[in-house]
């Protein structure tokens, strides 16, 4: 018994050539007997013969290497960084078919690495934004003499310039990457004291913002805040500074889109499952359509729907949305639109402590 693939397919290189061989020895022979029924010269039927096997080889070597030649400018253009050129020849059913389908995929995989490499780069350069502009607006203040360089004050400036150093290892930890999984810090903390502190970070970035530059993105501070949190000592298991990047950004993006004097609430519910949490962020914007809900998470979409007239009201990055998936992916939860009879509202879900498997 012949092992898989060891054998001729009816449409392999080794099958046409064979056929080749074949169908040469039949002309040749077909001429022969016509030369002798016929009596014609010998010399007249080997010119046929010598033409018509030329013109079959010709004909069978245009269609090996005209895709071989179509796979080595292909795979140029890889090696240059342009993963977008594709071998059409996949669809072939030979050996060239095979290594037509392998290109591409490999062009996939690379494009896919790549893209999702920038993303990672692009989203965590975006997170620095935010403890940055809080530091500076502490120091300012006390520079100008608004506040004094008391405890309290340098333990926020302490606070934010900690948690921009785990900002800069995450780009460090870009090199140890595994298929674009991030090993995630996972602990239990009390969800109120929690929110609250991502809620005041919010405020004080936005007021420094408003301060600094009178206008621009995330300078709303006529936009009130509230936290919702039942019950008062509900807890959580999830990564902390992952977590931060979700509700930030949607805080971020609610603020953003809400009418003059509007309210964002931020909802937080126990789940279904041990220490699993059930976040919403709603406000009181123009809501999103349904036709742009699967598409607000993209990578810099800004969605179609027009900002409120007001300060701040520009469109951003467009990254927001894609850093608060990106990393409920991580943990292996769920975020979407839901439906609302007012504003946007936005269901996060994240799983809590892993049932062990029996």
């Amino acid at each position: 018994m012949t092992r898989p693939g060891s054998g001729l397919r009816p449409f392999s290189i080794k099958a046409k050539l064979g056929t080749l061989v074949v169908v040469s020895v039949f002309i040749t022979t077909g001429l022969l007997i016509v030369a002798l029924r016929t009596r014609t010269e010998f010399r007249f039927i080997t010119v046929f013969s010598v033409i018509a096997t030329l013109l079959i080889t010709q004909f069978v070597a245009h269609g090996l290497t005209a895709p071989l030649d179509e796979m080595r400018a292909v795979a140029r253009s890889i090696s240059h960084g342009d993963y977008t050129r594709r071998v059409s020849g996949a669809g072939r059913r030979d050996e060239l078919g095979d290594l037509a389908q392998t290109i591409n995929r490999m062009a996939d995989d690379l494009e896919a690495e790549d893209l999702h490499r920038k993303e990672l780069v692009a989203n965590v350069s975006h997170e620095l934004r935010t403890p940055i502009a809080a530091l500076r607006a502490v120091l300012e203040n006390v520079v100008d003499g608004v506040s004094a360089a008391d405890p309290e004050t340098m333990r926020t400036a302490l606070k934010q310039t900690e948690r921009l150093g785990r900002l800069v290892e995450t780009l460090l930890d870009l090199s140890r990457l595994d298929n674009g999984v991030v090993a995630l810090k996972a602990r239990r903390f009390e969800v109120w004291p929690y929110l609250s502190g991502v809620l005041k970070e919010a405020n004080l970035a936005a007021s420094h913002r408003r301060l600094s530059s009178g206008s621009g993105n995330h300078s709303r501070t006529d936009v009130h805040l509230h936290l919702d949190v039942s019950p008062p000592d509900l807890t959580a298991h999830a990564d902390a500074e992952r977590l931060h990047q979700v509700v930030a950004n949607l805080i971020d993006n609610a603020v953003k889109h809400s009418p003059p004097h509007g309210r964002v609430t931020v909802l937080a519910r126990r789940g279904d499952a041990p220490e699993s949490l059930e976040l919403e962020v709603v406000d009181e914007g123009p809501g999103i359509p349904e036709a742009e809900r699967h598409r607000v998470f993209e990578r810099f979409n800004r969605g179609k729907a027009p900002s409120p007239q007001g300060p701040g009201s520009d469109g951003g990055t467009g990254l927001g949305l894609a850093i608060a998936r990106w990393a409920v992916d991580l943990h292996g939860g769920r975020i979407g639109v839901a439906e609302s009879s007012k504003g946007c509202r936005i269901q996060v879900t994240l799983p809590g402590i892993p049932e062990p498997r029996g």
